[in-house]
């Protein structure tokens, strides 16, 4: 059709053609999705921690700057910033600063952020007007959710027991004090506070489902805690993420290799920081995607070579 003299019917094909190549994106970017799936923890708030790394006092502005920036975005995104903590210098720079932010998708938008941030400029303490390079380090970690604890009649044991010490004629003839032992954890949980045994069971299964999801809870603190020190390194130049060069208005993402111009505007934690979360997301679909071809290509040499044997 494109071959045709007809000028009208050209300009039609060209605009269908633009359409269709939009739509062909959409696809693409829904195919990406439905293929690579999202991280459990995507939907989970997040305690975010801002240090100072390495540089003295501009590390410490800069740490100040990139904590509003992100309270900013949040504030743009419509989250919550809560348990702020905030350690300040005199000269108005920041050594720590931890925060929670909860809201729609927090963790999907803000993961991206943790890592070595690398600024380069002549510090405001710079009288010789050498630009120096400092470094501020944020790690970003999944606030646990409830856990609904489930647990299976055949894991547990309940035993039933005459309680001992005072307490009248009725505790010393009665069994009405309840253990109950999670099996698979050897957790055990016993009740003998009520005469009647049925009150003294619901009270020793609640306080066991509380033990339980404490365990959970701390086992989840330990993988942040694992999560946070791979965030943040030995806080050095070299581990960087992104680099913030104000002298030639650019910022550089080291995942992406992409740059991004108009830093005073991105600091500010608006549609600039917003397009480059975006960017990140689906550079990190893609690579999954190519991780996921790459194995299930191995895969199938391994299938045809064993089969060959």
């Amino acid at each position: 059709m494109m071959a045709e003299e007809d000028k009208e019917m050209k300009l039609l094909v060209d605009k269908e053609i633009i359409q269709l190549k939009k739509e062909v994106q959409i696809i693409e970017k829904e195919l990406i999705d439905i293929l690579v799936g999202e991280d459990s923890a995507d939907n989970k708030d997040i305690v975010m921690e801002i240090c100072a790394g390495v540089g003295g006092q501009e590390a410490m502005l800069f740490c100040a700057e990139l904590f509003l920036m992100y309270r900013n975005y949040a504030h743009f995104k419509g989250w919550t910033v809560t348990g702020l903590s905030i350690e300040e210098n005199e000269i108005g720079g920041t050594r720590k600063a931890v925060i929670e932010i909860n809201g729609e998708s927090v963790f999907k938008h803000l993961k991206y952020e943790a890592g070595v941030h690398r600024v380069q400029r002549v510090p405001k303490t710079e009288k010789a007007g050498r630009i120096h390079t400092s470094t501020v380090t944020v790690s970003v970690l999944p606030q646990p959710s409830e856990v609904d604890i489930d647990i299976q009649p055949n894991e547990l044991r309940i035993e039933t027991f005459r309680c001992s010490g005072p307490g009248g004629q009725h505790v010393n003839k009665t069994d009405s004090a309840v253990r109950i032992i999670h099996l698979p954890t050897g957790t055990v949980s016993e009740c003998r506070q009520e005469r009647s045994q049925i009150k003294n069971k619901e009270t020793a299964m609640k306080n066991l489902k509380i033990k339980l999801y404490q365990a959970i809870l701390e086992e989840e603190d330990k993988k942040r805690q694992a999560t946070r020190k791979l965030q943040i390194g030995s806080k050095g130049r070299s581990e960087k993420i992104r680099t913030y060069n104000f002298q030639q208005d650019r910022i550089t993402d080291h995942r992406s290799k992409e740059d991004f111009s108009n830093l005073p505007d991105f600091m500010l934690g608006g549609q600039g920081l917003d397009d480059l979360v975006l960017s990140l997301h689906q550079f990190e679909k893609l690579q999954l995607l190519e991780s996921m071809l790459d194995s299930y290509t191995t895969e199938i040499s391994r299938t045809k070579t064993t089969k060959g044997s």
